[in-house]
C-alpha cells in the first residue's frame, strides 16, 4: 500500500470519526444514563461491529449487497426495528425508575442495563447500520492500490478497516467517559435517571426514523 494513501486514509477517518452521527449519539446516550462504563463499553461495541463489516468488506460479502440492493434493505429495515425496541425499553426504564427514589439513591457508578447485554445492542445497532455498510463500499475501494506489487485486495482491506477502529475506538470511548462523567454526578437521582432514560428513548427513536425513512 502506498504511504501516501495510508496518510490520506487516516486524516479522512480521523475527520469522519469526531463528526456527531447515529453511533456517536447512541454511545452518548447510553453514557448518560449508564455512567462512564457504560459508555466505554458502547464505544467497544461499536467497534466490534465495525470489525464484522471489516471482516465481511474483506470476505467479499459487499458485493452481496451491490448485486442485490433488497439485502441491503432487509439490513436497514431490521436496524430500525431495533432501535424501536431500544427506545420502548428505555421509555419502561425510565417509568419504572420514580419507584427507586422510596428505596433511596441508586449508585452513581452502577449502569442500568448489563453491560454484556449493552456491548451487543451496540454491536448489532452498528452492524445493522447500512451506512456503515455503504462507508466501505464507497469510501474505503477510493484507497486501495492495484497493480503489480499491490498487496491483496483483501488484506488491504482489513488493513483500512483495522486502522479506522484504531482511529474511531480512542474517539468514541473519550465522549463515552465524557459524557458518563457528566452523568455519574447526577445518577444518583431518580428523577434525573427518568428523564436520561426517557432522553435516551428519544434518541433510538429518532434514528429509527431516521434509519427507516433513508431510502439511499
Amino acid at each position: 500500500m502506498e504511504l501516501s494513501l495510508i496518510a490520506a486514509f487516516v486524516a479522512a477517518a480521523f475527520l469522519l470519526s469526531i463528526a456527531p452521527g447515529p453511533d456517536m449519539l447512541f454511545i452518548v446516550a447510553n453514557a448518560t444514563a449508564g455512567g462512564r462504563r457504560a459508555g466505554v463499553v458502547a464505544a467497544l461495541g461499536m467497534s466490534t461491529g465495525l470489525a464484522v463489516h471489516t471482516l465481511a468488506a474483506a470476505l467479499g460479502l459487499s458485493a452481496l449487497f451491490r448485486a442485490a440492493p433488497e439485502a441491503l434493505e432487509v439490513v436497514r429495515l431490521a436496524g430500525a426495528v431495533f432501535l424501536v425496541y431500544l427506545a420502548i425499553t428505555s421509555w419502561r426504564a425510565g417509568r419504572r425508575t420514580p419507584g427507586e427514589a422510596e428505596q433511596g439513591p441508586a449508585p452513581a457508578a452502577a449502569p442500568r442495563r448489563p453491560l454484556r447485554k449493552l456491548y451487543l445492542m451496540a454491536t448489532l445497532t452498528n452492524v445493522a447500520n447500512p451506512k456503515v455498510i455503504l462507508f466501505y463500499l464507497a469510501f474505503l475501494p477510493q484507497f486501495l492500490t492495484v497493480g503489480d506489487g499491490a498487496w491483496p485486495v483483501w488484506l488491504q482491506l482489513l488493513t483500512l478497516g483495522g486502522l479506522f477502529i484504531m482511529i474511531g475506538l480512542p474517539v468514541d470511548a473519550t465522549v463515552g467517559l465524557a459524557a458518563g462523567s457528566l452523568a455519574d454526578k447526577l445518577l444518583s437521582r431518580p428523577s434525573f435517571r427518568r428523564r436520561l432514560e426517557r432522553a435516551s428513548a428519544v434518541i433510538f427513536g429518532g434514528l429509527a426514523v431516521r434509519l427507516a425513512l433513508d431510502t439511499r
